[in-house]
């Protein structure tokens, strides 16, 4: 891999439109615990992409976030903010369990847009937005294009991927010390056997997401019910 090949997919996509390229992913979706973190990135050349030759090596790391250990995200967030615009959206479990967890994911990431729009001074129809997955973000007024496996493949949204999941994984290490019964920090929220004999030890807490059925069997007065709502 050479340093011009790093964004061959932006480039592709930059040439004939014109516009901002930006990718865009979220952490959080499956655990039972804490918010869904969305980030968008735009790699801060965007005229020609280019990437210095000693900076190669490292752009090299810039990839899908499940693919690093948590210590070298924690290394790449700082480099990933130094070389990429970035943008935020934060939806709390309380939101998760009023709209469900897809429509709070679209929700974290037409946040994340608008912030990363204000960041670049862009209207709308200034962006392209690359999208993990193969699905689009609905009520979004900028033109998208979505990916299979995009964090594997385009740059911008593996820088995405480790914003969003250093994001929420600093998040849950604050909400361990609030609420440190259940080892968020361990865990991130995610059910593991430590997570689940501590809901059932101490029932839910507040950033529990009450609509996913383990947590909601966990408070006694649910365990007859059949249904969640």
């Amino acid at each position: 891999m050479t340093p011009e090949s790093l964004f061959d997919f932006e480039k592709l996509r930059h040439s004939p439109s014109g516009m901002i390229i930006v990718g865009i992913d979220e952490a959080g979706r499956g655990p039972l615990a804490g918010p869904v973190v969305a980030a968008a990135a735009s790699y801060r050349d965007q005229t020609s992409f280019a990437v210095a030759e000693e900076l190669e090596k490292k752009f090299r790391f810039v990839r899908d976030s499940k693919t690093l250990s948590e210590k070298k995200r924690e290394e790449m967030y700082d480099f990933i903010r130094e070389h990429f615009q970035i943008g935020i959206g934060i939806v709390t479990a309380e939101t998760i369990d009023r709209v469900n967890i897809l429509q709070a994911t679209f929700l974290a990431m037409n946040d994340a847009v608008t912030d990363l729009r204000k960041t670049l001074g862009v209207t709308d129809s200034g962006i392209l937005l690359l999208v993990d997955g193969n699905q689009k973000i609905p009520n979004l007024s900028v033109a998208q294009e979505t990916v299979v496996g995009g964090d594997a493949l385009v740059r911008s949204i593996a820088a995405a991927s480790i914003i969003a999941k250093v994001t929420r994984d600093r998040m849950m290490a604050e909400y361990d010390t609030v609420y440190p019964v259940y080892g968020f920090a361990k865990h991130k929220g995610y059910g593991t056997k430590e997570h689940m004999d501590a809901l059932k030890r101490f029932g839910a807490c507040p950033i529990h997401r009450m609509s996913f059925k383990p947590v909601f069997y966990s408070v006694p007065e649910n365990v007859n019910r059949n249904l969640l709502k």
